[in-house]
């Protein structure tokens, strides 16, 4: 099957690249409105960009009739935002957080997750996620449907050992987070196994916790 993308609608492209390049990694993302309500947001077009300045990316579309979502709005605003990865626990209601609320109404609130203030920036961080990063705006690319937002992340926030600081390793074994699938799927990442480029064959079915 061939398929010329200059061919389809914009929805179908989406529909396409979106159950095919999968998984992907879940932002829940805390923002501060202007009236001081916190909003939290997911989104699965995100990821790392690189370490050296710490970066990483969110993409959050325009609203049918063009108008901004909160999300958006607040980063532009402020240039601050929380970036949370959600794990197990909390995966329905990181879900929840992606109904369309009024920006007087936090989601937070609404859906039973707690603030707690962040080190470096004014929007809150959720108590019940794993890993929070705080970011600042870096640099911004604007598309006909998108705000793509190049984050800088200036503070780590992660569950109590969770992370080994002497040698600077997560503790993987310990953290469960889900990843988007194609549709409204969702996956867990508890299959997991290594692949050593000298002994491949043995060491593909080996559990990634006995490496």
């Amino acid at each position: 099957m061939e398929i010329d993308f200059a061919q389809l609608t914009a929805y179908q492209r989406y529909k396409l690249m979106a159950s095919l390049i999968v998984p992907r990694p879940i932002a829940l993302v805390t923002t501060l409105g202007a009236n001081g309500v916190a909003n939290a947001a997911p989104f699965s077009m995100f990821n790392m960009l690189g370490e050296d300045p710490p970066i990483v990316m969110l993409s959050i579309n325009r609203l049918k009739d063009g108008r901004l979502k909160d999300t958006a709005a607040n980063i532009l605003a402020s240039g601050e935002f929380v970036v949370h990865i959600s794990d197990e626990a909390i995966a329905a209601k990181m879900h929840a957080c992606g109904e369309s609320l009024p920006p007087e109404v936090s989601e937070l609130e609404r859906f039973g997750l707690h603030a707690l203030p962040s080190q470096t920036v004014k929007p809150p961080r959720i108590a019940e996620a794993p890993v929070a990063f705080e970011c600042v705006l870096h640099e911004k690319l604007e598309t006909e449907s998108r705000y793509v937002f190049i984050g800088r992340v200036l503070w780590l926030h992660a569950r109590d050992g969770l992370v080994d600081t002497e040698t600077w390793r997560v503790r993987l074994q310990d953290y469960h987070p889900v990843g988007r699938f194609g549709a409204s799927f969702y996956i867990t990442t508890r299959d997991r196994f290594a692949i050593d480029g000298q002994d491949r064959e043995s060491r593909a079915s080996t559990p990634i916790d006995e490496i």
